[in-house]
C-alpha cells in the first residue's frame, strides 16, 4: 500500500471516528455554553442511545422493514426522540434544582447521574459485549489498496447531515437564538421573558438525541455494544470540545473532526497502543498554548 493510499485510508477512519466524537461533544458543549456545566453523563447518555437503539432495531428488523437502511433509520429516528426525552427527564430531575447550587455541587450531580445510567444497563442488559446485527453488506470502494465500504460512507454523511440540521436549528430558529441569548445573560433573558428552563430542557433535548445517533451509529460502525463504552468516548468527546472552544458548537464539530483525524494518522505513526496517549497529548497542548481552544473567546465574569 502507498503512503497515498494509507493517507486516503487514515482520512476516512478519521472523519468517521470524529464524526462521533463531534456529534457527542456537541452535547458537551451546548450544556456547559448555557449552564456552565460540564455534564460527564452525556457519554452515558450515548451508551444508552447505542442500547435503545438495538433494542428498536431487534423489534424493526422482525417486521416486514427489516433491519437494513431504512430499518436503521427509522431506529435512528425513534432512539433519538427516546433518549432526548430522557435527556429532559435527567434535566428536570437531577439539573434544574441544582442550578443556583455551587458548581461543584452539580458537577458531583452529573457524575452521579453517570454512574446511574451505567449500572442501570448493566443490571438491565448485562455486563457482556452484545453484538449490534445489522442486514448491511460489506460492499465498499476500493481506491488502490485501500477501501471504504459504503456504510462508512453513509455514516459520514449522516452525520454531516444531523451537524447541519443542528446549524440551521441554531441559527434559524427563535429556540436557537434564545439558546444564544441564555448562554450570555441568564438575566437578561429573563427580563425579556424568555422562559429559560425551557430552553435549557431543549437544548438537553437536542444534544441528547445528537449523542443518541452517535451511539447508534458507533454501534453499526464497530458492530458491538457494551455498558461502559460511554465511559471513553466521553472523555474524547470533552477533549473535543476544549481542542474547538467550549461553549462553541461549529468549535466542537471542528474539535471531534480534528480528534478523529489526529487519532487516525497518530495510529498510523506510533501504533494503535498509543491511541489514547496520542489524543490527551494534543489535549494538554492545547490547553497550554490555546487554553480557550481554536474557535473558543475569552470570558470575562461580571462582578
Amino acid at each position: 500500500m502507498s503512503l497515498q493510499e494509507i493517507l486516503l485510508q487514515q482520512l476516512f477512519n478519521g472523519l468517521l471516528v470524529g464524526s462521533f466524537y463531534g456529534l457527542v461533544a456537541i452535547g458537551y458543549t451546548m450544556v456547559y455554553g448555557i449552564i456552565k456545566l460540564l455534564n460527564f453523563a452525556h457519554g452515558d447518555i450515548y451508551m444508552v442511545g447505542a442500547f435503545v437503539g438495538l433494542s428498536v432495531l431487534g423489534i424493526i428488523g422482525a417486521t416486514a422493514i427489516g433491519n437494513q437502511w431504512l430499518g436503521i433509520i427509522l431506529a435512528m429516528i425513534i432512539t433519538m426522540i427516546i433518549v432526548g426525552l430522557l435527556g429532559v427527564l435527567i434535566q428536570r430531575v437531577a439539573y434544574r434544582p441544582m442550578l443556583t447550587a455551587p458548581r461543584l455541587s452539580i458537577l458531583i450531580t452529573a457524575l452521579a447521574v453517570s454512574m446511574i445510567l451505567s449500572n442501570s444497563v448493566m443490571i438491565s442488559m448485562g455486563a457482556q459485549v452484545r453484538p449490534f446485527r445489522t442486514g448491511l453488506g460489506f460492499d465498499g470502494i476500493t481506491i488502490g489498496s485501500a477501501f471504504v465500504t459504503h456504510t462508512q460512507l453513509i455514516l459520514i454523511v449522516v452525520s454531516v447531515v444531523l451537524m447541519f440540521i443542528l446549524h440551521m436549528f441554531i441559527t434559524k430558529t427563535m429556540y436557537g437564538k434564545a439558546m444564544r441569548a441564555i448562554a450570555l445573560d441568564h438575566d437578561g433573558c429573563r427580563l425579556m421573558g424568555i422562559n429559560v428552563y425551557k430552553i435549557v430542557a431543549v437544548t438537553f433535548l437536542v444534544g441528547s438525541a445528537l449523542a443518541a445517533a452517535a451511539g447508534i451509529m458507533a454501534g453499526i460502525f464497530w458492530g458491538t455494544v457494551h455498558f461502559m463504552m460511554g465511559f471513553a468516548i466521553g472523555i474524547k468527546a470533552f477533549t473535543a470540545a476544549v481542542i474547538g472552544g467550549i461553549g462553541s458548537i461549529p468549535g466542537a464539530m471542528l474539535g471531534g473532526i480534528l480528534l478523529g483525524l489526529l487519532e487516525a494518522f497518530g495510529t498510523q505513526l506510533v501504533g494503535s497502543q498509543w491511541r489514547d496517549v496520542f489524543a490527551f497529548v494534543i489535549l494538554i497542548l492545547i490547553l497550554i498554548f490555546k487554553p480557550t481552544g481554536l474557535l473558543g473567546k475569552k470570558e470575562s465574569e461580571r462582578m
